[in-house]
């Protein structure tokens, strides 16, 4: 009886986890972004929200919370219940902060609950169109020739785009001057309107700036050339072996959202991804769409976030 009684209860959970995966979404879903509007994530973002807003049967409001490498907005997404209302859309920046924020108000790990990667982006290096370089090789003699007065744009210290930067200033021994942003659509204003020289760049943000002669990209920096700019050599092409760089940009919830609605999420985001509209608008911004599980997510972001404390070790960008 006992047996009976303890599988009886084991059904009635069941169920009622169906029921409330079910139930859900009964209201408007908040997609918090940590950055500010213009950003590459800020652009996949609304790619995707409109298509699984359809597929959910709600509206999905974007909110902006940028400032201090994503941590504002992020920390806010933590704190929120862990009922499917708040979701949080990352970039690589995620999984870089642990190595070097000595302080996170949370844990890129456990405080959250994996939903998808949504895309891969490569970065591009890109210039404002009155720096006399055209090729990779032609920007490092450049630098070189002018020690201390190149400045390179980033959406803030610690990002995958600040990293990048040293990483190649330190294995070409240049000396640069760094310009911090709160977030890429501010730093590419700024190298648009040339108060900067350069910046590497997530595709979406710059490639439209690039298309109209306003930026010019003399590298990028994926493992293989981008669809969107298949013209532009990968750093491995322009003289620089082994330097890959991309950004991946993924959704999460609260830790402890329940998982039926943590995959009835993920499908929304697959369905959305699948679209042939979003697939063309992200595939055209150099976005590459992946739409993997919950499971794979997590492990891709455990990998990450150690891979980017060696990086942040090679390129001597120490925790602050």
């Amino acid at each position: 009886m006992f047996k009976n009684k303890y599988l009886h209860i084991l059904w009635l959970l069941a169920l009622s986890a169906g029921a409330s995966a079910q139930a859900y979404p009964s209201k408007v879903i908040r997609m918090v972004v940590p950055f500010a509007p213009g950003g590459n994530t800020d652009i996949i973002a609304r790619f995707i929200a409109p298509k699984m807003g359809e597929d959910l049967g709600q509206q999905i409001i974007i909110d902006n919370r940028g400032g201090a490498s994503s941590t504002i907005g992020t920390d806010i997404a933590s704190k929120a219940p862990p009922d499917g209302y708040t979701l949080l859309m990352v970039s690589t920046a995620h999984v870089i902060n642990p190595a070097v924020i000595k302080k996170l108000p949370y844990d890129s790990i456990k405080d959250f609950a994996a939903v998808a990667l949504v895309a891969d982006v490569p970065n591009a290096l890109v210039i404002h169109p009155s720096v006399p370089a055209r090729t990779l090789k032609e920007l490092i003699a450049l630098a070189k020739s002018r020690p201390g007065e190149m400045t390179y744009a980033t959406p803030g210290r610690g990002t995958s785009t600040h990293l990048a930067t040293e990483m190649m200033a330190s294995r070409s021994g240049l000396k640069l001057v760094h310009v911090p942003y709160k977030g890429v659509g501010p730093a590419t204003v700024d190298l648009v309107a040339g108060h900067v020289h350069m910046q590497f760049s997530g595709m979406p943000s710059a490639i439209q700036f690039v298309r109209d002669g306003r930026l010019r990209m003399v590298a990028q920096s994926g493992a293989r050339r981008s669809p969107a700019a298949p013209e532009v050599p990968i750093m491995a092409e322009a003289g620089m072996p082994d330097f890959v760089v991309s950004s991946g940009f993924g959704m999460l919830a609260p830790a402890n959202t329940p998982r039926p609605i943590v995959d009835r999420v993920n499908a929304a985001v697959r369905k959305s991804l699948a679209h042939p509209d979003v697939n063309k608008d992200l595939s055209s911004q150099g976005a590459d769409p992946v739409g993997n599980s919950p499971d794979a997510y997590e492990q891709y972001n455990r990998t990450e976030v150690a891979r980017w404390f060696k990086v942040a070790r090679d390129a001597r960008v120490a925790a602050e």
